[in-house]
């Protein structure tokens, strides 16, 4: 009995083991996680303004819009350029007409602020601000946040990778390969260390079973010896 229970237990880990590094090996959208946007974009090209602004809370309900303001390298102030309040998105500054579209949140509660620009041209060179303004309903009383993000914006003629990235990029790879190893070999010996354990429970039985036929057939001897 207590073998059995050890069993179930190995089998309970090796699957622990197997959940782990699937999650590990396989990206996920679990939560929200503020991460930096990219600082050079290509002339000509597209490029993605990142803003993330998470809340502390998750379960807490918000409400929240997004405004960006762009300032350029000849400029002092910041002109407002784009605004949204969902499922609006408003464009308002002539420049940036029809070249910019809204890649965040397409909810209420807003998180990602994120905005993509058309044909970036080296005019775009400067700097931009990402502002959330955030109410959080709250049991006893709504509260208001503001959070702003700056993005120092540069454009190139041609990208250019350094070599921090392409090492980086190249380890990502080698570590999603390893993950994928240490995966299979945790799953192979999880099936073997299974199997061994049902051949020997097997075993068991068909020794316990062969043992009581050769105690049934000594008692029939005994019984017909004593006729």
């Amino acid at each position: 009995m207590f073998g059995v229970y050890k069993s179930s237990a190995e089998m309970i880990l090796c699957l622990c083991f197997v959940a782990f590094f699937c999650l590990l090996a396989s990206p996920c959208d679990a939560g929200c996680a503020e991460v930096d946007s990219l600082t050079e974009a290509v002339a000509g090209e597209g490029f993605l303004l990142g803003c993330i602004s998470c809340k502390k809370r998750e379960e807490v309900s918000a409400w929240a819009t997004v405004d960006w303001y762009f300032r350029s390298k000849e400029e002092d102030e910041f002109s407002h350029i784009f605004h949204y309040d969902h499922p609006t998105a408003s464009i308002l500054d002539e420049a940036f007409s029809e070249r910019l579209q809204w890649r965040g949140t397409l909810d209420q509660d807003i998180q990602v602020g994120a905005v993509y620009i058309q044909n970036i041209t080296f005019n775009d060179t400067g700097t931009y601000r990402c502002t959330f303004h955030r109410t959080l309903f709250l049991p006893r009383s709504n509260e208001k946040v503001t959070v702003e993000r700056v993005v120092e914006l540069t454009v190139v003629a041609t990208a250019k990778r350094g070599l921090v990235s392409v090492v980086a990029e190249i380890m990502m790879y080698v570590l999603i390969v390893v993950l994928q190893l240490w995966l299979i070999a945790v799953l192979v010996y999880c099936y073997k260390k299974i199997w061994n354990e049902h051949e020997d429970r097997e075993a068991k039985k068909a020794q316990k079973a062969q043992e009581v036929l050769l105690e049934m057939k000594d008692n029939c001897t005994k019984v017909q010896t004593k006729d």
